[in-house]
């Protein structure tokens, strides 16, 4: 039987992009990646994958690199280069594609090889109809045949090489980016892989990277995680102590009792020798000679000639009410693993093994952005003007995610406005910004965010509200969360995603959320996950609202949590829950 034939790859990322001003093209940035990264991805199932053109040190090392002479030479010289390269069988095939196709994937990879079965090479057709030479499949012998007639192959067009025998298939999606303009079109219309919620908490924490760790007073850290284990400085107790109210004892009842008492923290010398007692409070340190403490309800004092003499009370227990050095922990002791987060206990706990400082991660700094010309925050509205309903308690909204708010400002629709935003505001680490997540004429955040370099993380999601919501990351690890406009849709998207983002940027786990059976789930279930206010029930069930008005949060009053109900749920099924704030 024979084997099927060996599939290589030609990614072509050179050429001279005069239209464009002679930019590097295949680095430009769509949907949160470098076009030439899109091309790779789509010919990752090919056996050899050679990239003509500059030479680029941040390619994997399984891809062959080569450049076309002179640089700058043309489609088909770049094609005979990396035929060179590939050093191919002429029974193999091989896909040539361009660099400045955004929206290419491997399925339209499979489609075009798949018709080369009848034919020498096969052309992708556009949806305008015209024939794409450099998303084509080929005979590697017919390639090479082709080239070799040509004599020289500097400064050709594709479209000298075209067999007689040709397939075409018609694909959607497929989109070249020769001019600026096409360039922006891609970036306000690229379809963004939408994803489930849970696909999308896993890709927050799976990408965001970490903050940097830095050192800090854990009083002043709340909100941040550690960023190394937390180790016991102090023994506790550092010395015996009182666990009750009583007496400290020195060897066998009964004792005289001394008209000394130990107080907590006092600092005068007091020693006992075998048959003494004295009175000692809570928390004092044993007096030296001290072997135990007799709490007061187990001790029996009486009045004799000598003196009064105490004793343990008939009938109650022999037990020792001594904490003793290092009862609860040594020195040197893990108190919390790395990836904790600094909350009060902690720092309590931290204080009481005389640790203050330690390395964190966070807290997370937000600064919160509302925006629309409509929008307006104080004074009287005016025609066409929408009240700033949801800017002023996004703060708190944010303190519950375990985010602190540095600064909150409003953002005019201007075609700039986005681009100045992300360059201008620098000293945070997330930005969230309420609004033109969609594709409308005033939304344009998601275009900004290419212009910019950020990688999308999450483009949109498979949920009812919050289905529009974006997170990327700035090259300089800045994190951006577009939230949708609409208050109720912005509010819980933020409490479903921040979490996952302060997790991802502090480096402690991210919780698994709490669950619970909803008894009208298929009464609001569909085709994709709703995110719906919850009330418990006294049964301990919970009900979702089945109809919620999203331009406001009066639906979210006297609710106890969020349930994040799946598609196609049925009644009684367990569903995520998230709290809501109190």
């Amino acid at each position: 039987m024979n084997s099927a034939p060996l599939v290589h790859a030609i990614v072509l990322a050179g050429g001279r992009a005069t239209r464009m001003g002679g930019v590097d093209k295949p680095a430009m940035v769509v949907g949160g990646r470098r076009m030439l990264d899109t091309a790779l991805e789509a010919v990752g199932a090919c056996t050899r994958v050679v990239v003509v053109g500059p030479r680029r040190d941040d390619l994997d090392s399984t891809v062959l690199q080569t450049q076309e002479e002179p640089a700058g030479a043309g489609p088909v010289a770049g094609v005979s280069a990396g035929l060179a390269a590939l050093e191919a069988g002429p029974g193999d095939r091989v896909v040539l594609l361009a660099s400045d196709l955004p929206f290419v994937d491997a399925s339209m990879i499979t489609a075009i090889v798949a018709a080369l079965e009848e034919a020498d090479a096969a052309f992708a057709v556009d949806e305008s109809g015209r024939l794409q030479f450099l998303l084509s499949a080929w005979r590697v012998g017919t390639l090479g045949e082709q080239v070799g007639s040509l004599g020289a192959a500097v400064n050709q067009p594709m479209k000298a090489i075209v067999p007689e025998r040709f397939a075409t298939v018609t694909l959607r999606g497929v989109l070249d980016c020769d001019t600026h303009e096409e360039l922006e079109q891609a970036r306000t219309t690229q379809p963004a892989t939408a994803l489930t919620i849970e696909e999308a908490l896993g890709a927050i924490v799976d990408t965001i990277p970490a903050l940097a760790p830095r050192q800090a007073r854990l009083a002043q850290s709340l909100g941040s995680a550690l960023a190394e284990p937390l180790i016991t400085a102090e023994a506790l107790p550092r010395l015996a102590v009182s666990a009750m109210d009583g007496y400290a004892v020195a060897g066998e009842a009964p004792w005289v009792l001394r008209d000394d008492i130990r107080y907590a923290g006092s600092t005068h010398e007091l020693e006992l020798v075998p048959g003494e007692a004295a009175r000692i409070a809570t928390g004092a340190h044993l007096p030296r000679g001290a072997t135990a403490v007799v709490r007061d309800e187990f001790a029996s004092i009486a009045q004799t000639s000598a003196g009064p003499r105490l004793s343990r009370r008939e009938g109650t227990p022999v037990r020792d009410d001594t904490r003793r050095r290092g009862e609860d922990w040594e020195e040197g002791r893990l108190l919390a693993p790395e990836g904790t987060a600094v909350t009060p206990a902690l720092i309590s706990a931290a204080a009481s093994a005389e640790v203050n400082a330690a390395a964190v991660r966070g807290p997370v700094r937000a600064h919160v952005v509302v925006t629309g010309d409509e929008i307006r925050r104080d004074g009287p509205l005016r025609e066409g003007q929408t009240r700033d309903a949801l800017g002023p308690v996004l703060p708190q909204f944010l303190s519950w995610c375990g985010v602190r708010t540095i600064a909150d400002t409003h953002l005019r629709d201007t075609a700039d406005g986005f681009d100045e935003l992300l360059r201008e505001v620098r000293e945070t680490d997330l930005i969230v910004i309420v609004g033109a997540t969609g594709g409308g004429a005033a939304d344009q955040l998601r275009a900004a965010l290419d212009r910019a370099g950020a990688r999308t993380v999450v483009g949109r999601v498979r949920c009812r509200p919050g289905g529009s919501q974006v997170t990327a990351v700035l090259p300089d690890g800045r994190v951006v969360l577009g939230l949708p406009g609409n208050p109720y849709a912005a509010v819980v998207t933020l409490l479903i995603i921040a979490p996952a983002i302060v997790a991802a940027l502090t480096g402690r786990p991210h919780a698994a959320l709490p669950r619970g059976r909803v008894t009208n789930a298929a009464e609001v279930s569909g085709e994709v996950a709703r995110i719906l206010p919850a009330a418990a029930q006294p049964d301990g069930t919970w009900k979702v609202d089945t109809a919620i008005r999203t331009a406001h949060l009066a639906g979210l009053i006297d609710r106890d949590a969020l349930a994040l109900v799946p598609a196609h749920a049925a009644d009684g099924d367990l569903v995520e829950l998230r709290w809501l704030p109190r």
